[in-house]
């Protein structure tokens, strides 16, 4: 038998909230996160939008010396998996037992910006020797492991904006499998720079609705015109259910399943139809042990742009049939934005205290609903509803889908 998986500490920085706690009481009022671009200057690009961390000053929260080697991706990181862990009340632990694997889409590319302009400025000998343990994907999950002494598995995944849903699925195994008895698993970004925004300009996928940042990110409706980069990070404290049993902590939720396929057709578009993330839906509920009927909350990747959100749409039709027209979606990324290769993470997060509190959260600004997607997305206020099952859906450039399940202990 598989060894079953808990939720057991939880923590965020958010573009909504520095705390936990602030994000999901902004994110039930239905507030938006995002405004025009102040951490560099935007006027030169089409988009001049982004949802960005609000007051958030490193020397709170490391010493001003540590903070200089830090890329802010790893600052986020550092930050909401200290929540976590301390909400997950954890000491006295085995450090082999206990592992990190994270969740990152791009990584340390403000550091990389910067030491690309200064080997061009200045020449090669002036980079930093802290250039590529700033920059580096996998250098957030070692920090948090340095931090706190866990010696068990640590690792990061790098699956564009799935990426965060790969690290739970992947830590879910690896608790399974009794490779670990608890995981410190997430995601963390950092990406809003000058380069990573220009980037997706060139690609056109980002909305322009520079007067009107708020309403930028409008997920399913038919004004949409691209989504709106984020920045943050979230954690969850992932433990064998009998270890947390034993130690006495509070257990917020189960991990149930998860699923991951590619759709192997295109490098940034999905399938019309939608069926890499059908299946991956499919395979993350079956894992779970539950039926479509079970699922009554899907946090949507739904990310704002045309054609995500009508795939999407469609995928969730295939899998759940005439249900779809029944189960309560809502997007996160329509008051956060795309936290890219974070994003999985607090929408995991969204869905445990979507069972906790037994309030989903609305869909801000879809005023004029795409005729392609009419299903029940909780427009504009939150309702409340008993849930006992949810289903989580991102999807990453390369045609990654992944899905994962959290259900209600018991």
């Amino acid at each position: 038998m598989k060894r079953r998986v808990v939720i057991t500490g939880m923590g965020a920085i958010t573009p909504v909230g520095n705390t936990l706690e602030e994000t999901w009481e902004n994110l039930v009022k239905g507030v938006s996160g995002i405004d025009t671009i102040t951490r560099f200057d935007p006027s030169e690009l089409p988009t001049q939008i982004a949802a960005q961390v609000k007051d958030f000053k490193p020397e709170e929260h490391f010493d001003p010396k540590e903070a200089r080697k830090l890329d802010i991706y790893t600052q986020f990181a550092l930050v909401a998996s200290r929540e976590a862990i301390a909400d997950a009340g954890l000491e006295g632990f085995d450090p082999e037992r206990v592992g990190v694997i994270t969740g990152v889409g791009i990584g340390g590319i403000e550091t990389f910006e910067e030491e690309c302009y200064k080997a061009h400025t200045k020449g090669p000998r002036r980079i930093s020797p802290f250039f590529i343990p700033k920059m580096i994907g996998n250098i957030a999950a070692a920090h948090i492991a340095i931090e706190n002494n866990f010696q068990g598995p640590n690792f990061s995944v790098m699956s564009a904006c799935a990426s965060a849903n790969h690290a739970l699925g992947t830590a879910m195994r690896t608790i399974q499998y009794g490779d670990a008895d608890i995981i410190v698993s997430g995601g963390t970004e950092g990406a809003v720079t000058p380069l990573a925004v220009g980037g997706f300009c060139a690609m056109r996928a980002l909305s322009t609705r520079n007067d009107d940042p708020q309403g930028a990110s409008r997920p399913f409706d038919s004004e949409r015109d691209g989504f709106v980069m984020s920045e943050g990070s979230a954690f969850l404290v992932l433990e064998e259910l009998e270890h947390a049993k034993a130690r006495g902590a509070k257990i917020y939720a189960e991990l149930a399943g998860f699923g991951a396929t590619d759709d192997a057709f295109h490098i940034t578009a999905p399938t019309e139809d939608g069926s890499g993330s059908a299946r991956a839906m499919r395979v993350a509920i079956s894992d779970a042990g539950l039926t479509t009927t079970d699922i009554q909350y899907i946090n949507a990747h739904g990310t704002s742009t045309p054609l995500n959100d009508k795939g999407e749409t469609q995928s969730i039709k295939t899998v759940f049939g005439d249900y779809a027209y029944e189960v309560k979606i809502s997007s996160s990324k329509s008051m956060v934005g795309h936290m890219l290769g974070a994003a999985a993470a607090i929408e995991a997060i969204v869905c445990v205290k979507t069972i906790q509190t037994g309030i989903i959260h609305p869909t801000i600004n879809l005023d004029n609903p795409d005729p392609l997607c009419d299903l029940n997305y909780v427009p504009h206020k939150a309702i409340e509803q008993k849930v006992d099952a949810c289903l989580s859906n991102s999807l990453g450039f390369g045609g990654h889908n992944s899905a994962i399940v959290i259900r209600r202990y018991s």
